[in-house]
């Protein structure tokens, strides 16, 4: 375990072991002193925990206690001696539900007694209704997020998705081994499992309750934790009945959708991948920590 510092808040390095031989590398930011409670940050498919730690440092410094991770096969999660590379790494969505659960046991313990919330950017908020620890979690702050189910994508994003879907995926899977996203311009380099698991999920009108069957969409329905979803209007990729399509999935639990415009934050753009960058922090920052502060009052049931 390595820490250091940026101004007042402690930056601490933590690996964890998750079920199904998961190895999972998580940050954990805070400052001294009694916080409000803790919030987890649940990345978007290919998107690394490093993209979200200006906002868990200026979160930390509002009085939380933060985390971020990368899900096994991504970010600092990734092997990286020429043995262990993504060619043939095996791991698929539930392996990162299993990631998922481990990071949310391990944060409960940091302040126990204390609110424990989630902050999901797109994939970061499909995933909780598929975790078996609930019941430890005390809402959840959705950006961005919504169904994968192609016809549900904004426009511009589905014009090029049978593209993607029919072709690319499976060819180069087969070629690398892996999706190597990185070099398409595409997501980001994904473990084979993953990739082709959210194939079937986006290509299924349920979404992953659909392509999985009743086991997945009777955990959505035991959800119980209050769940606020963040529309962006500017979202180049999520669209309005999307993230209502996710929400409902989450049948049982008390939920609420918010649009924001960029103008209501004084910026001219967010889009689906900018909520969590610097140049936010005066306008949407402030926006987002106030969800989270009310977001049990915030949500009502629809």
């Amino acid at each position: 375990m390595t820490t250091e510092h940026s101004a007042e808040v402690v930056e601490t390095a933590q690996a964890l072991t998750s079920a199904r031989a998961g190895q999972v590398q998580a940050r954990h930011f805070a400052v001294a002193g009694v916080s409000q409670g803790t919030v987890v940050i649940g990345a978007a498919m290919g998107v690394p925990q490093a993209y979200y730690t200006d906002f868990a440092r200026w979160l930390a410094g509002q009085g939380w206690q933060v985390v971020t991770f990368d899900y096994r096969g991504s970010g600092a999660s990734t092997p990286t001696t020429p043995h262990q590379g993504l060619r043939g790494f095996k791991a698929n969505l539930f392996d990162w539900a299993c990631d998922y659960e481990a990071v949310v046991d391990w944060a409960a313990t940091l302040q126990p007694g204390a609110p424990l919330y989630l902050i999901g950017h797109s994939l970061g908020a499909q995933l909780p209704g598929m975790l078996r620890n609930g019941h430890k979690i005390s809402g959840l702050l959705g950006v961005g997020a919504g169904s994968g189910y192609w016809k549900q994508n904004a426009p511009q994003l589905r014009r090029r998705v049978h593209f993607m879907w029919y072709f690319l995926v499976p060819v180069t899977t087969r070629l690398f081994g892996y999706f190597p996203g990185k070099r398409l311009g595409a997501v980001g380099d994904l473990p084979n499992g993953v990739i082709r698991q959210w194939r079937s999920w986006c290509l299924h009108p349920q979404y992953s309750a659909g392509a999985e069957g009743g086991a997945v969409r009777q955990s959505y329905e035991k959800a119980r934790f209050p769940v606020l979803s963040l529309s962006i209007n500017d979202d180049e990729m999520m669209t309005e009945a999307g993230i209502l399509s996710l929400m409902n999935l989450y049948a049982n639990a008390p939920r609420r959708m918010q649009r924001i415009a960029p103008q209501d934050v004084g910026v001219r753009r967010i889009g689906h991948l900018g909520a969590f960058r610097r140049e936010h922090a005066d306008g949407l920052w402030p926006r987002l920590a106030h969800y989270l502060n009310h977001l049990p009052h915030e949500v009502q049931t629809v």
